[in-house]
């Protein structure tokens, strides 16, 4: 078997565009939350939601491209572009038949889907865009970064709702593991930040109404959390051989070791009230790598700011970890991005890789009330250093979707 490695890292994300600002505002504890500015939302019993700021498709991609995508799709190609970048690869002196794109979304292009369906209704037929299938389905994030750079490997969508990115990690962490590609594109992309996602949010009454103090509102494990805050953007990683990273002479950030992939089996939204399934990804990602549970340092939890994510999170850590469960670091980082729903695990995948790298904890801000069901470390509000040798990251999505994945300093 392989040894897999990361070696390039993109984000598109509400706290900054590129690896270091994401990197830099999560370690200074800086929120990306603020009112919504894409529609007009006086209707709405939410109003707050973590938007990309100051993105412009033509910085990374064609004019004319740009214009045939949904944004979902223009965030998931900018961040592959910022990653392979970032990974210093040379597309031309590489087998591009053994490079791959897996990428995860929960909902593909539902800003494009509305748009067109308005011109149904109210212009006909015929003034819909014949674009308007391939700008809209949920493939086309991957499918355009495979063209835009050639790629012509194994090229797949996952879609698990808000697992979606974690699931395209771990699904590619197997295909390089088992020689299949020698290089994977991979991670999430989502820009659902939109009328009709919202309203359909908050009849579920799932978003946080904590509308007049925004920077607040995304609040994982705190006592007073009332929902999640949305938020969009891409998180992509390179994930490569280890003898291709080498042979190229590729920085690597890290290692991917492990990865568990279960189902509730319970119920379309609500997490089993047991946490059997969020368990046992995160023990199957542990015996993947063939690692003990002590030896584990940080945990990059799912953490949505919901009651029952947040209390069935921390329940299936203590399942799992046992005493070692109160030795852990945990921090959610959606306190700070909102929820991306599909590409949740990219972005999160690169704050856990970069803690191992880096040695240093995001934060979970916004923790000020101790909730009596949620009493584990969180490392509430500032950044803290630590020697992180394992790292994990968990993703939660409806339908009862499990994932976890296990990362390791990399060593030679």
């Amino acid at each position: 078997m392989k040894r897999v490695v990361i070696t390039g890292l993109g984000a598109i994300t509400p706290i900054g565009l590129g690896k270091e600002g994401f990197w830099t505002s999560l370690v200074q504890g800086k929120s990306g939350i603020g009112p919504v500015t894409r529609f007009d939302t006086k209707d709405f019993n939410a109003k707050i939601g973590a938007e990309v700021k100051g993105f412009d498709p033509r910085e990374y991609m064609d004019k004319k491209e740009a214009r045939r995508m949904d944004k979902f799709s223009q965030y998931a190609v900018a961040a592959a572009k910022l990653a392979i970048e970032d990974g210093n690869i040379s597309l031309e002196n590489i087998d591009r038949n053994r490079v791959g794109v897996i990428v995860g979304t929960g909902i593909g292009g539902v800003e494009v889907f509305e748009q067109e369906h308005s011109k149904l209704m109210e212009r006909g037929p015929n003034r819909v865009s014949p674009l308007f299938i391939p700008m809209m389905i949920s493939n086309m994030g991957t499918a355009q970064i495979s063209m835009a750079f050639g790629l012509k490997g194994s090229t797949m969508t996952i879609t698990t709702a808000c697992a979606s990115g974690t699931h395209a990690i771990g699904e590619s962490f197997r295909m390089i593991k088992s020689g299949q590609m020698d290089m994977i594109i991979t991670g999430g992309a989502e820009a659902s930040i939109t009328p009709i996602s919202f309203a359909g949010f908050c009849s579920m009454k799932a978003l946080s109404t904590r509308n007049d103090e925004y920077e607040k509102a995304s609040r994982p494990f705190d006592k007073e959390r009332d929902g999640f805050v949305m938020g969009e953007g891409a998180g992509m990683l390179i994930l490569e051989d280890l003898d291709h990273a080498l042979n190229r002479e590729a920085t690597i950030y890290g290692e991917v070791i492990g990865y568990g992939s279960t189902s509730d089996a319970f119920h379309i939204t609500q997490p089993d009230p047991e946490a059997i399934g969020a368990t046992n990804a995160m023990r199957l990602a542990l015996e993947d790598g063939e690692v003990d549970y002590r030896k584990i340092d940080y945990i990059n939890a799912h953490g949505t700011s919901t009651y029952f994510n947040d209390k069935l999170e921390t329940l299936a850590i203590k399942n799992l970890f046992k005493e070692h469960a109160y030795e852990l670091n945990i921090s959610s980082t959606k306190s700070m991005t909102g929820h991306l729903l599909g590409a949740a695990g990219g972005i999160e995948a690169i704050a856990t890789v970069l803690a191992l790298k880096t040695g240093t904890i995001p934060p979970t801000i916004n923790y000020e009330n101790p909730d009596e069901e949620c009493d584990l470390n969180y490392t509430p509000n500032k950044a803290v250093n630590r020697d992180i040798q394992y790292g994990m990251s968990n993703s939660l999505g409806f339908g009862g979707h499990n994932a976890s994945i296990l990362f390791k300093k990399y060593t030679e």
